[in-house]
């Protein structure tokens, strides 16, 4: 029975699984629209749906998650198992303009539309308060401009209009707040204010402007009056007049009140406290103009303006003189005059920095000048007690130059050729401005104006500028030009080209005479020779002046020590020095002295030969013995050891095969055999010089005749 009921349940359970579905589902696409259209009116009701379009293998009921955004930001999401969501926004407002977009989710798929651009046309009308209806002139009112219903950023613009006067308009931007306050400061003048703003937003479209706000007046009240300016008895004068002014203002309050009279910017007088003010002066044509009443209290400043004409009682003064540059010891008349007018009080003076001074009350002045008369003079004119004042008169008085001295600037009238020279032109006495003149020979080199001396650097220095330089000095003194004397300049050339040579040359005897010549190619006189032999450093044998360009230095009995180089430096003003290449001299024996040694040491050789031969012989005949043998064969090596030898000197020299080194090596036998003849005989020996003579050599006497090395030898 259980077995039956089992078999039953799973027959049943088997047809159950074959009749349930599997859900399925997917988005065809999701999209977004408005209601009423895309571009609402402000405070117009607006409404965003969002449709999902799905499509299921079986009906059955899906859950979807809508979420609107806008301008990517979540505005309103809700959950239901319709395909339409709706997003109800009753009164819609500018800060509602936008892009729209939906999401739509479904288990585990998510579906975005395309975003939808909302105009939201138009603002809300923004409401303008003022912290005061009624001001004074000078203080500050505040304003406040609110934009409830909006959303920043925003822009506020605050406009304020005076009566009959076009508004005058300010702009905020505020990116925070819906709000913006101002402050204005009311002027003088200011009577009654009318102040309004509207606000401004940055949509996609472009800028949306909203209504203008309410008008709010503010009253102003003046603390003070427009100052009056008044002059008695009228506004036109002449010269010689007393001119009276008048400044006055009401006001409410006289504490801080300040009354200010100036022309020209310059401030004539002033006043604290007071209603008027009153200033008097006597009318000069410089009067004329435009003169500023000016009344001030706290921050509010008040302006009255009055021109003043005043006619001209006579003209400037005329200085005239007989004369404005003229020499010392001249006579000078100095006229003053007026156009059309002989009756007035004259003076003449003449200007200076410590003030002017008078020189004669009268129209005429007549001096003898000197050079400190030199300046400006004017005169002065007095009518009424009205002074005025001549242009001034520029007077020159002119001292005669001096005779102009020339020199070279260094000093010495001397210059290297090739290196520039300057010249100096110098007058102790005259009237600046002096103008000197440099000549080189007939020929104008540069004209300079200077006060006592001017200079000239002539740079193209030849062979044949040797003298020809003056100059010429003259000023305005009618005395005309003073002349230097000329001025002779020596032109030093430079030593070029030193050589040394020497007679004889190459090769000199002991005990002779050497002759050195050292020439230059080129060089002024005198010039300065030094002789110099050169070892491990330089040392001056000789030096001479001569006013040639050549010098000869004899130098005698030429000794071994004197082999060497030797070389000559030549120099002159020019301090260039020149140096020779350097010869040789060798300092060598004479011939006579060669063969006296020769024949010594030929004759020493002959001697020592005859005792080697009688010792051989000897020492041969006792060589029968045995102790002969021995002293033979000991013998032998002393004979070979004989050698040339080269001891300490301080010439050159060759040694003989006459010379025997035998001090240590000599052969004493302890044979009694020997005899007193063998035990006693010692070899002498003597240390000679010996030179071998050149067959090839000149005769000594043939290089007498003529110097070796010498570019001017004869």
């Amino acid at each position: 029975m259980y077995l039956a009921l089992l078999v039953i349940f799973l027959q049943c359970s088997e047809l159950y699984a074959q009749g349930k579905v599997y859900q399925v589902f997917t988005f065809n696409g999701v999209k977004i629209k408005v209601e009423p259209s895309d571009k609402v009116k402000n405070g117009a009701p607006m409404s965003i749906i969002c449709h999902a379009d799905i499509s299921k293998n079986t009906d059955f009921q899906l859950k979807h998650n809508f979420t609107f955004f806008k301008d990517g930001k979540l505005v309103f999401m809700t959950i239901s198992d319709k395909e339409d969501a709706r997003y109800e926004i009753p009164v819609a407002k500018s800060a509602d303009t936008g892009d729209y977009e939906c999401r739509v989710k479904a288990g585990d798929k998510l579906v975005i539309s395309k975003p939808i651009y909302v105009w939201v046309a138009g603002m809300t009308k923004p409401i303008l308060t003022a912290d005061k209806k009624e001001v004074s002139e000078g203080e500050i009112v505040k304003l406040r401009c609110e934009l409830p219903e909006e959303v920043p950023p925003l822009e506020f613009f605050f406009r304020k209009t005076k009566t009959n006067s076009e508004p005058i308009e300010k702009r905020v931007a505020e990116q925070n707040q819906n709000f913006s306050e101002m402050e204005y400061y009311v002027e003088a003048g200011d009577n009654i204010l009318q102040f309004d703003c509207f606000g401004k937003r940055q949509v996609k479209s472009g800028w949306e402007s909203s209504q203008h706000s309410n008008k709010t007046l503010v009253t102003v009240k003046e603390p003070f009056r427009k100052p009056t300016l008044i002059t008695t008895p009228s506004n036109n004068f002449t010269e010689g007049d007393i001119i009276e002014f008048e400044c006055s203002t009401v006001a409410a309050e006289m504490r801080g009140i300040e009354i200010i009279f100036q022309k020209n910017r310059t401030i004539l007088n002033s006043v604290r406290d007071k209603k008027f003010l009153k200033y008097s002066t006597l009318a000069t044509q410089e009067d004329s103009g435009e003169y500023l009443c000016k009344v001030e209290q706290g921050a509010v400043s008040k302006t009255t303006k009055l021109n003043v004409f005043v006619s001209e009682l006579f003209p400037k003064p005329t200085l005239s003189a007989s004369m404005t540059q003229l020499d010392e010891n001249k006579d000078l008349i100095l006229n003053c005059s007026i156009n059309g007018l002989r009756r007035a009080n004259f003076s003449i003076l003449r200007k200076s920095s410590s003030g002017d001074i008078l020189l004669k009350k009268s129209r005429i002045l007549a001096i003898k000048v000197n050079v400190n008369d030199t300046g400006s003079y004017t005169c002065k004119a007095e009518v009424k007690g009205i002074v005025k004042e001549s242009k001034p008169v520029r007077i020159s008085v002119y001292a005669p130059v001096s005779k102009p001295t020339l020199s070279v600037v260094s000093g010495s009238p001397e210059v290297v050729l090739g290196k520039p020279l300057q010249l100096i032109c110098h007058s102790v006495m005259g009237t600046p401005p002096i103008t000197f003149t440099f000549y080189k020979g007939d020929e104008i080199k540069k004209n300079v104006t200077n006060d006592t001396y001017a200079t000239f650097l002539d740079e193209d220095i030849g062979l044949n500028d040797n003298g020809g330089y003056k100059c010429d000095a003259r000023n305005n003194h009618s005395s005309g030009v003073k002349t230097s004397n000329i001025l002779n300049v020596t032109v030093i050339v430079p030593i070029r080209g030193a050589s040394l040579g020497s007679v004889p040359y190459g090769e000199v005897e002991v005990g002779s005479d050497t002759t050195f010549l050292c020439s230059v190619n080129e060089g002024s006189w005198p010039i300065d020779f030094k002789f110099f032999k050169k070892t491990d450093h330089e040392v001056l044998l000789h030096e001479v002046r001569e006013y040639s360009d050549r010098t000869i230095w004899h130098k005698k009995t030429m000794k071994r020590k004197d082999t060497g180089t030797y070389y000559c430096m030549a120099s002159n003003r020019a301090s260039v020095d020149v140096r020779s290449r350097p010869i040789t001299i060798s300092v060598i024996l004479a011939a006579w002295q060669k063969g006296v040694i020769a024949a010594f040491v030929l004759t020493a050789m002959a001697g020592a030969g005859a005792v080697a031969l009688w010792w051989f012989l000897r020492k041969k005949k006792k060589a029968k013995g045995p102790s002969m043998e021995m002293s033979g064969s000991a013998l032998a090596p002393n004979l070979t050891s004989e050698k040339l030898t080269r001891p300490p000197s301080d010439g050159n020299y060759y040694s003989g095969s006459g010379y025997i080194e035998d001090n240590e090596n000599h052969m004493k036998s302890t044979d009694e055999s020997k005899g007193p003849d063998l035990e006693s005989a010692e070899v002498d020996y003597t240390e000679v010089e010996v030179s071998t003579l050149d067959p090839h050599r000149d005769s000594m006497e043939n290089r007498h005749s003529r110097i070796y090395g010498h570019p001017d030898a004869t």
